[in-house]
C-alpha cells in the first residue's frame, strides 16, 4: 500500500513539475507577429523593427507576416481567429475602430486583448508633381472648384487614410473621388505613377519623394509640425481647422494566460523604450511612445469615443449605430 502510494506521489510530482516546466518555457518557438497591410508600407516598416528588436531581446525570434485584405480587416481576423496560446500576436491601427461602423464583417475592439502601444501618428496631406498643386489653399480652392476631379489614393472604408480623406470632404464641403488600395506602399506608388493626385498617407511614406521632388507635403493635421518634416505646416497654421490622428497597438487573441500577456507587453515596452531602437525609428519617422495593456485599452476607448461623431457627421457610420 506505501509502495502504491509512493508511486502516485511520484506520478503527480512529476505531472506538477512537468506543467511547471513547461509554463516556464515559453516562448519556446517562433511567435508570429501579423500586420493586415502590404510589405514596404509604413506599418509593415515598424513592425519589422520591432520584430527584429524583440528577437533579440527572446529567447525565439519575432517573424512578421503579411496578412492583406479589406482594408486590414483580414489580417485583424486572422489574429483574432488565431490560437491564445501567445505565439501569435499582431498590430492594428486607427482604422480598426473605422472598419467596425463601416464592415459588418470587420472584428470589433472586444474581439482582441490589447498587449501594448507602439505610437501615434498624425495624417498628412500630399499632392502628386504633375499636379502642380503646392500648398494647402491651393488643394481647397481646386477641390471646391471641380468637386470630383481630384482622385485621392487611400485604404479601403474605415482605413485610417480613406477616414482622413472623408473627414476633409465633410469638414471643408469638397468632394474627392476616393480611390483604395491595399496599403500605404501601393498607395503612394499609385501617386508616383499617376494614378491619383493626392494621398493621405502618414509622413513616413512620402518624405523621402517630397525630397526627391517627385511630390509635395502640403500639411500635417495636427497640433504641431511633425519631427521628420518641420517645413510643413499644420493644416490649423493655414487656417483649416482639421486634427486627426492614427496609432499603432500590439494585441492578441482573447484568451492569451495572464502570465504570457504579461510577458509580452514587459517586451514589448522594453524593445519600444530601447535607446537604440527609439534613435532607428524616429529616424524613419515614427515616434514610438511605448504604453502597457491598460493605458493602450484606454487610449483605443477615449480614440473610439472621439471618433465615433466625427465617422457619423462624415456619413461613414453604415453598421453598428450607438
Amino acid at each position: 500500500m506505501v509502495k502504491i502510494f509512493k508511486k502516485a506521489l511520484i506520478s503527480v510530482l512529476i505531472t506538477v513539475l512537468g506543467i511547471s516546466v513547461a509554463q516556464a518555457a515559453y516562448p519556446d518557438r517562433p511567435i508570429t507577429l501579423i500586420v493586415p497591410w502590404s510589405a514596404g508600407g509604413g506599418s509593415d516598416t515598424s513592425m519589422r523593427m520591432l520584430a527584429e528588436q524583440l528577437s533579440k531581446d527572446m529567447p525565439v525570434p519575432v517573424v512578421v507576416v503579411n496578412k492583406t485584405g479589406a482594408g486590414g480587416a483580414m489580417g485583424t481576423k486572422a489574429m483574432c481567429d488565431a490560437k491564445p496560446d501567445g505565439y501569435t500576436i499582431g498590430m492594428v491601427g486607427s482604422g480598426v475602430t473605422g472598419r467596425q461602423y463601416s464592415n459588418p464583417n470587420a472584428n470589433v475592439l472586444s474581439d482582441f486583448t490589447n498587449i501594448a502601444f507602439f505610437g501615434p501618428e498624425p495624417a498628412f496631406l500630399s499632392a502628386g508633381a504633375p499636379t502642380g498643386i503646392k500648398t494647402l489653399e491651393q488643394f481647397f480652392d481646386y477641390a471646391k472648384a471641380n468637386p470630383g476631379k481630384i482622385r485621392n489614393g487611400n485604404d479601403n472604408p474605415g482605413g485610417f487614410s480613406h477616414v482622413a480623406a472623408s473627414v476633409m470632404e465633410a469638414k471643408f464641403g469638397i468632394k474627392l473621388t476616393k480611390v483604395p488600395y491595399k496599403g500605404y506602399a501601393p498607395t503612394v506608388v499609385g501617386l508616383l505613377a499617376g494614378e491619383v493626385d493626392t494621398v493621405t498617407v502618414p509622413v513616413p511614406n512620402v518624405i523621402d519623394q517630397h525630397k526627391a521632388g517627385k511630390l509635395t507635403i502640403l500639411g500635417v493635421a495636427d497640433n504641431q509640425r511633425h519631427f521628420m518634416a518641420p517645413y510643413v505646416p499644420t493644416f490649423k497654421e493655414m487656417g483649416y481647422d482639421f486634427v486627426l490622428g492614427s496609432f499603432r497597438t500590439i494585441i492578441g487573441p482573447n484568451g492569451i494566460s495572464a502570465d504570457k500577456l504579461k510577458y509580452l507587453e514587459k517586451k514589448i515596452i522594453a524593445a519600444v523604450s530601447n535607446p537604440d531602437f527609439q534613435k532607428k525609428a524616429r529616424n524613419a519617422g515614427f515616434n514610438p511612445q511605448p504604453m502597457g495593456a491598460v493605458e493602450t485599452a484606454k487610449y483605443i476607448k477615449e480614440f473610439d469615443e472621439m471618433l465615433y461623431p466625427v465617422l457619423l457627421s462624415a456619413g461613414l457610420v453604415k453598421v453598428r449605430h450607438k
